[in-house]
């Protein structure tokens, strides 16, 4: 239809996810865990290549419980970008620690090493070593992982990996989420597969992964009765919510490859305005073009992403502003930061195209159409 919604990324289903939930309805796994929660920890745990895998109900929740195992505790510090969604620093507060935030640095636009190692030096001066360094993978393109795991050896800190965004991405031909002493995922509905909602925590630690599902349901002693010797969590996912994502994962090669197409498509229809860029993938790098994004060069156009995004809704396609880094935000703005206003800038001239997986060509032209129009107008 000509007015149809087009979303910015909406869930994609692939057609055997009713099969696995009506599987769990049939043998009554219901209530959380469950053969369908055991198998989507393998496959995922196969995919990455790594150990051990625990499926929680939110890559905040897997976030919070990586922060809870490397003893993150009041008044510590933890390094983290600046530039991504607050869920990427929320569990930092959770523990009362605090953030030291990074800014990006121009070719990923992920955590910049060299300002990492400022933020590191910062920390020791105040004789505090970070417990840990969170790295995000933006928008599916990797970060600079070898040279910020060189300052994280050199100074015996461990990384978390936020992968949310990057499933299926690749560095070097290892995937994201598998590098560090913990790799984070989401599963939220606009990630490039879904379990409605929901996360996973994963390691090569199967000690930690064993942890995790202990305190993810309520760190339950072993016992007849009911008895805790320590806090606990309702963070496990449900079996339905596995049974959605044993269905994804069936798709998931084609998910990514269909958003790595829509990249290709505005890429070769928008770039030949002066005004607009893409961020290209460096060498030894595979992203999976969770979202496309575009730059708007403001000496070469009078229009802004914000009138961009409004031509867009107002033809009922959405659009979104590229993140606001966090040391701009209120609730972030009194802890320190090592910015050098690459992140600022990237927030004020960027925007989210919509980058659906279920897409189709006359959908991007119509978003494509909009922009042109825009931009030469």
């Amino acid at each position: 239809m000509e007015n149809e919604r087009i979303y910015l990324s909406p869930p994609h289903m692939g057609g055997t996810e009713l099969a696995y939930i009506q599987n769990a309805f049939d043998t009554n796994w219901i209530a959380p865990l469950g053969p369908h929660v055991d198998a989507f920890e393998n496959n995922l745990s196969g995919f990455l290549q790594v150990k051990a895998c625990a499926a929680l109900s939110s890559g905040t929740a897997a976030l919070h419980l990586a922060l809870i195992q490397l003893n993150v505790q009041q008044s510590d510090y933890v390094i983290c970008p600046t530039f991504t969604f607050s869920a990427s620093a929320n569990p930092i507060l959770y523990q009362k620690a605090i953030p030291v935030f990074v800014d990006s640095e121009k070719e990923t636009w992920n955590m910049d090493p060299e300002l990492l190692e400022e933020a590191v030096q910062f920390c020791l001066r105040q004789n505090k070593k970070p417990k840990a360094i969170i790295v995000v993978h933006l928008y599916g393109m990797p970060a600079k992982l070898k040279a910020i795991q060189k300052i994280a050896d050199d100074h015996g800190i461990p990384i978390i990996e936020d992968a949310a965004e990057s499933l299926g991405s690749t560095y070097y031909g290892k995937h994201t989420g598998s590098f560090g002493t913990f790799g984070i995922l989401s599963f939220n509905g606009n990630k490039i597969i879904t379990t409605s909602g929901g996360g996973a925590l994963v390691s090569s630690n199967l000690e930690a992964i064993k942890k995790t599902r202990f305190l993810a349901t309520q760190a339950r002693d072993p016992a007849p009765h009911y008895q805790h010797s320590t806090i606990g969590y309702n963070y496990r996912m449900s079996n339905i919510c596995a049974a959605i994502g044993r269905g994804q994962m069936e798709v998931l090669s084609n998910r990514v490859d269909s958003r790595k197409k829509n990249f290709n498509y505005y890429q070769s229809r928008l770039s030949v305005l002066p005004a607009i860029t893409f961020l290209p993938e460096p060498e030894n790098v595979s992203s999976n073009r969770w979202l496309t994004t575009i730059q708007i060069d403001s000496t070469q156009t009078s229009a802004t992403p914000n009138t961009i995004r409004l031509a867009l809704e107002s033809l009922n396609i959405e659009s979104r502003p590229l993140w606001k880094p966090l040391h701009l935000q209120p609730i972030f703005a009194q802890f320190p930061s090592f910015v050098a206003d690459i992140s600022t800038n990237l927030f004020f001239n960027g925007l989210c195209l919509p980058s659906g997986s279920a897409l189709t060509e006359a959908h991007l032209d119509r978003i494509c159409s909009s922009v042109e129009a825009t931009i030469g107008s």
